[in-house]
């Protein structure tokens, strides 16, 4: 397909555009392979959580400490507390995310067309636009996902109450709080996850265009087609990259949020008393409680995420369509 537009011959060779996919397909076998990602990275969700809302005279202090603790009351089920909450609304959260991604994306870079900026700007920009819009639509499947599957996976630790299961947990929850119970720290979910998915994408968007500047995609458009192994091995550099700067910016906010999201019904903390107790325990690094985990969560969720992501629009690219 030809076009006027050398950013889409320098980099239509390695992007499926929202236009060019097969739907039906896309969204059934993606609902697979993410699930897939999922069970192969969950336990790490809930060694994070688990050291996020330890309290100050909790004997473990590290990940190692955790996993063994779990492994020690419950064996490898106790590293899946949650889980088939969290499958459940996973699936119409991540349709409903890769819906808005993909669609926003492409309006956004329309948008930002007539200013002319940089190929690495424009698609910060654009991806980091779609991914928080993305983000803030799928919040509301997922946050009341958020609250159950967390209290499951903190149960009977530190202090937390037991549970039979989900539906248990939201039944004692809307019982206690009303609905909005459910929805607990939305707010701050908002504030974590909307910024941090907007950076996440727009470091993606923006390293990716770095990456092929400097192997010379963008300077000779008229090289060769990448092979698939060099395609995924740039997608796969800037899902860490991506990972990586997301996960220092908003790891505070996140540490903030499980706190509020675990608490039981009688506790109603304001967002400042989770900061001062944590600030008063362990300093400003209590805010970064469960770095290393959601550092490694991040890193290894996004780079897995998106190679999963990215050979799924190819998977699913309409034939006519398909670059050979």
């Amino acid at each position: 397909m030809e076009t006027s537009n050398p950013r889409v011959q320098s980099f239509g060779q390695t992007e499926i555009n929202w236009d060019k996919l097969d739907k039906t397909k896309f969204y059934g076998v993606g609902a697979g392979l993410f699930t897939g990602v999922t069970v192969a990275l969950y336990p790490v969700s809930v060694v994070k959580t688990r050291l996020q809302v330890a309290s100050k005279d909790t004997v473990e202090k590290n990940a190692l400490s955790v996993i063994r603790g779990i492994l020690k009351a419950d064996g490898i089920p106790g590293l899946y507390r949650g889980f088939g909450t969290v499958i459940t609304g996973a699936i119409p959260a991540r349709i409903i995310f890769m819906t808005a991604l993909e669609t926003t994306k492409v309006a956004a870079f329309k948008m930002l067309e007539p200013f002319k900026l940089s190929e690495a700007t424009q698609a910060a920009l654009a991806n980091g636009i779609a991914g928080m819009s993305g983000s803030l639509l799928a919040q509301s499947v997922f946050v009341p996902v958020d609250v159950v599957s967390q209290k499951l996976m903190v149960q009977g630790y530190s202090g937390h109450a037991k549970y039979s299961g989900g539906i248990d947990v939201a039944r004692k929850v809307i019982r206690s709080d009303g609905i909005q119970g459910l929805y607990r720290g939305f707010g701050l979910s908002v504030m974590t996850y909307a910024p941090s998915s907007a950076v996440w994408w727009a470091s993606y968007g923006s390293s990716q265009r770095v990456i092929w500047r400097l192997l010379g995609r963008v300077t000779d458009p008229e090289k060769a087609p990448p092979s698939q192994g060099t395609i995924a091995l740039v997608q796969a550099t800037g899902g860490i990259v991506a990972g990586a700067t997301a996960s220092c910016i908003t790891t505070p906010l996140d540490t903030i949020k499980t706190r509020l999201q675990v608490m039981g019904h009688d506790k109603r903390p304001s967002t400042v008393h989770v900061v001062k107790k944590l600030i008063a325990e362990d300093g400003w690094q209590g805010l970064y409680r469960g770095f290393g985990p959601r550092f490694f969560s991040m890193s290894a969720w996004g780079t897995s995420m998106i190679l999963a992501y990215e050979y799924l629009k190819r998977l699913c690219a309409k034939e006519e369509e398909m670059v050979i």
